[in-house]
């Protein structure tokens, strides 16, 4: 009995030679071979000349009208030209160093080339030539990815084998009521018209459905994981409503209308018998800190702890001290544990968080050590959630029993990331600023304008404002001709002192150094630091209102935003000078985004559009999936569908019961727990 799980050896012509070269493709299988889809296809239809533009990619179909003459000049270049009519038209038709074609034109043949269209001259630079195979008799033919070990007429005739074998138990996965809305093709044809189309429209609809259908099993999988974690057992953080609203009445500032909704949203969640898993991200600067202060006063009027882990001690301690100042007068207890406390303070802390003493606990990945054990966590969230590891967030939520967990970013996001690479976790967006916040005044200078920009730099130290002022080098580097850390520092010192003390950060620098650096640069000694990128997430200073970034084009977008976002902390005018000579058009596109826009969603969306999901995020970090037709970027409106269309299938009642050899259905219990992440 015929299945398409059967190996490509089945077919004939596939010997284990085959089988290997097969394999270095990913095809083990008729399915991974029916499933291989093209990149693209060539059109042979023949173009009429008369509307032919210069320059232009065309197909002619025509009678070979002279003896082809082979030409060679220089070391093994060569040029073979013939004459051929097409209609009433007789064109030049000219190969270079491509000889062998040669062996397949005869006087008065029919020949078809194809080739860029020289209008004033009629001639065709041709780099193909087609043979009457039956695809190319549809005059339109697919193109695969292929490498040295398979040619593509090969792959072709093992994809036709295969459907012609095969094609009658290929089931179809889409249930038929979105086939009907979205006017969607059932698989066996899909298959077919995106190998083998007549023309461009017939494989144009192939491919979309190919696309949606992969849209919908991937999020109706990533559903069905959230699913299954809902089923287990949670904490019911059961807050007490009227506590946490006068909580909320004590603080210094009214909520801002995101902030307002992403609270109920998490504290929504926190009252269900489930695990909540939300992603919560904002811009920076958008009041993420205190949706979490809130979502940890729910869970402490409950009776529960809550731990908040940062990826750096200085991150940490800047929390804590945020955080005692927020929940002074409360019944909150803030403990701080890092990897710098003594033996004697690290085990005083330890004990008073198992006694439940110390309800709110901020610290580092000493959070998640052996001797840390908690009283009753009931909260779990981790702040820059893309700079841990997998395996030391899940230590932390194994330290209670199945706690709530929030993760935290300023990262912006794109929708589309958001959507893919989040999918199995809820998300939370704070796409909003605090009232009375100045947008950033973002300029772009060429490295000619350096004089200006220092004198910009002394206006705004004159009026007591301190600065950063950014390098992408530590040291001078023989490869990049790029501004590097010492030797700006020691340029800006000669500039600025005595006048102004200038300070030097990087990630050469002990813990201890960096953390003396920063203290003095927060507490006003030193009014201008300049840094690496070490400074990308790190101290808070609203008197810093001035970031200079030098060779600004080395930086990604989302790097550059991050770094803006260390300025305009506080109520005075903040600004973020770019000083940059882009030789690429990508480089200039990211210094006019930065001057034209402060929404960090706008930057990361263009970033996106520059780089692709894979750069934006890191390929391995990222754990974007890759699909082999839908492109989450450009088919963004159609993966939100199949989105909406794979929650509402699952959340129907026992929709799974309805017919157990449901195709769909078999679908989903062989691939529930497989994802494409690591």
């Amino acid at each position: 009995m015929k299945s398409l799980t059967d190996p490509v050896s089945n077919l004939k012509g596939v010997g284990p030679k085959r089988v290997a070269d097969l394999a270095t493709l990913g095809i083990d299988t008729i399915a991974d071979l029916l499933t291989y889809y093209p990149t693209r296809y060539d059109d042979f239809t023949p173009t009429n000349l008369a509307e032919a533009k210069d320059k232009q990619k065309i197909t002619l179909r025509g009678t070979v009208v002279s003896e082809p003459l082979l030409t060679r000049y220089g070391y093994r270049r060569n040029r073979l030209s013939f004459r051929m009519q097409v209609g009433r038209d007789v064109v030049l038709v000219t190969f270079f160093n491509q000889p062998y074609v040669q062996k397949s034109l005869t006087l008065n043949g029919q020949v078809a080339v194809m080739g860029k269209w020289d209008a004033t001259r009629r001639q065709v630079t041709a780099n193909k030539l087609l043979k009457n195979t039956p695809d190319q008799q549809n005059e339109f033919g697919a193109v695969y990815p292929v490498n040295k070990h398979i040619r593509q007429s090969v792959l072709r005739s093992f994809i036709r084998q295969a459907y012609e074998e095969y094609h009658k138990i290929i089931p179809t996965l889409l249930p038929e009521t979105l086939r009907e809305r979205y006017r969607l093709l059932d698989r066996r044809t899909m298959i077919k018209e995106i190998h083998f189309p007549k023309d461009q429209s017939t494989a144009k609809a192939a491919r979309r459905t190919a696309a949606y259908e992969e849209f919908f099993l991937f999020q109706l999988r990533l559903q069905a994981i959230r699913r299954a974690n809902r089923q287990q057992d949670g904490e019911r953080i059961l807050y007490h409503n009227d506590e946490l609203k006068e909580f909320i009445k004590t603080l210094p500032f009214e909520l801002t209308t995101a902030q307002k909704r992403v609270v109920n949203e998490i504290c929504r969640d926190m009252r269900q018998p489930y695990q909540m898993n939300r992603l919560l991200q904002g811009d920076v600067g958008s009041g993420k800190t205190v949706v979490a202060a809130i979502a940890v006063y729910a869970t402490i009027t409950a009776g529960f702890q809550a731990a908040l882990m940062a990826p750096t001690e200085i991150l940490a301690a800047q929390h804590a001290e945020k955080l005692s100042r927020v929940f002074e007068d409360t019944h909150v207890h803030v403990g701080l544990l890092t990897g710098s406390l003594t033996a004697k303070q690290h085990r005083e802390l330890v004990t008073a968080i198992k006694r439940g003493d110390i309800n709110l606990v901020v610290g580092t990945h000493a959070l998640i050590q052996d001797d840390v054990e908690y009283a009753n966590l009931g909260l779990v969230i981790t702040d820059e959630q893309h700079r841990f590891g997998v395996n030391q967030r899940q230590l932390l939520r194994e330290k209670g029993d199945h706690p709530d967990v929030l993760a935290m970013t300023a990262t912006p996001i794109p929708r589309t990331l958001a959507i893919t690479n989040y999918g199995e976790m809820d998300v939370s967006v704070i796409d909003q600023l605090p009232a009375g916040r100045k947008p950033i005044q973002t300029q772009w200078l060429k490295s000619n304008q350096h004089a200006e920009a220092i004198h910009f730099l002394r206006d705004q130290l004159a009026s007591g404002a301190q600065a950063y002022v950014v390098s992408p080098l530590i040291e001078e580097s023989a490869a990049l001709d790029v501004q590097n850390a010492t030797d700006l520092y020691n340029q800006l010192s000669a500039d600025l002192q005595p006048e102004y003390r200038v300070g030097l950060l990087h990630g050469r620098m002990s813990g201890d150094e960096k953390d003396e650096t920063m203290r003095q640069f927060k507490d006003g000694e030193i009014q201008v630091l300049v840094a690496t990128t070490v400074i990308e997430v790190g101290v808070d200073n609203p008197n810093a209102t001035v970031m200079v970034i030098y060779d600004a084009d080395r930086f990604g977008l989302a790097q550059l935003h991050q770094l803006r976002g260390r300025v305009g902390r506080g109520d005075r005018q903040s600004y973020c000078l770019l000083i940059a000579d882009p030789k690429t058009d990508d480089g200039k596109a990211r210094m006019k985004t930065m001057v034209a826009t402060n929404d960090g969603f706008k930057v990361a969306e263009e970033d996106l559009r520059l780089r692709g999901a894979g750069d934006v995020l890191g390929s391995k970090q990222s754990g974007m999936p890759e699909f082999k037709v839908g492109d989450p970027v450009a088919d963004l409106k159609m993966l939100q569908i199949a989105r909406a269309d794979a929650g509402s299938l699952l959340a129907t009642p026992h929709w799974d019961e309805i017919d157990e050899n449901q195709p769909l259905v078999l679908y989903l219990q062989r691939h529930e727990l497989e994802t494409h992440f690591d």
